[in-house]
């Protein structure tokens, strides 16, 4: 049996119901233990959709670089970012909201109507919006924002593993690998991990409670 593929049925649905321009927003970052969260937005061009888009966790690092360098000729793409600092203030859920919002308003046209990726939509986004579970697995204007932006954070972090070398962000994006949790332990906390996180909070505490 074939797997199944995004496809643009639900950008169809919505042009069908009066919107002129649909996106798609998909965010990464969520999960690890350092770097920022990435929100991307992508108007397709209906008439000159890329071939090959699907979920980015299904395809290689080569390949969603060369998707999103082609995504950013042919279709309308908006990157933001929430940092660290803000992730450990308002919470990675609405850190990783804040992230879309900007990502939408960075858009130069703004659209009629956003699918997002997950089952919450940002409540301080003020256009039209679906939240669809599983989204980078069913439209590709999803995919394509899920491509852009996994590919830009593992840009930032490769560009943050130089500036820190010794926790593999260069391979492990921030995620807590067996590298990276050894580093955390004999290397300690840099400004770039987020301090909420119970991994990190605990070796904050545990270096805290050694230098009482």
């Amino acid at each position: 049996m074939e797997p199944c593929l995004p496809d643009f049925a639900l950008e169809l649905k919505a042009f069908a119901n009066g919107a002129g321009i649909v996106a798609g927003v998909d965010e990464v970052g969520r999960g690890p233990l350092a770097g920022p969260v990435t929100a991307a937005v992508v108007v397709l061009d209906p008439d000159n959709i890329p071939d090959g888009l699907n979920d980015s966790k299904k395809l290689t690092r080569v390949r969603r670089e060369e998707l999103s360098a082609c995504l950013h000729l042919v279709a309308q793409v908006s990157i933001a970012h929430a940092t660290v600092e803000e992730i450990d203030r308002i919470n990675i859920l609405r850190a990783s909201h804040l992230a879309m919002v900007r990502a939408v308003a960075g858009l130069k046209c703004k659209p009629d109507h956003v699918f997002i990726d997950g089952n919450m939509i940002p409540e301080d986004l003020e256009i039209p919006a679906t939240a669809v579970i599983g989204g980078d697995g069913k439209s590709l204007s999803i995919c394509a924002a899920s491509i852009v932006a996994k590919t830009c954070r593992d840009r930032i972090m490769v560009d943050l593993a130089q500036q820190f070398p010794g926790y593999g962000w260069e391979t492990n994006a921030g995620y807590g690998s067996k590298m990276h949790m050894d580093a955390l332990q004999n290397l300690g906390v840099t400004p770039h991990h987020r301090r909420s996180f119970k991994p990190v909070h605990n070796i904050l505490y545990q270096e805290k409670s050694v230098s009482n």
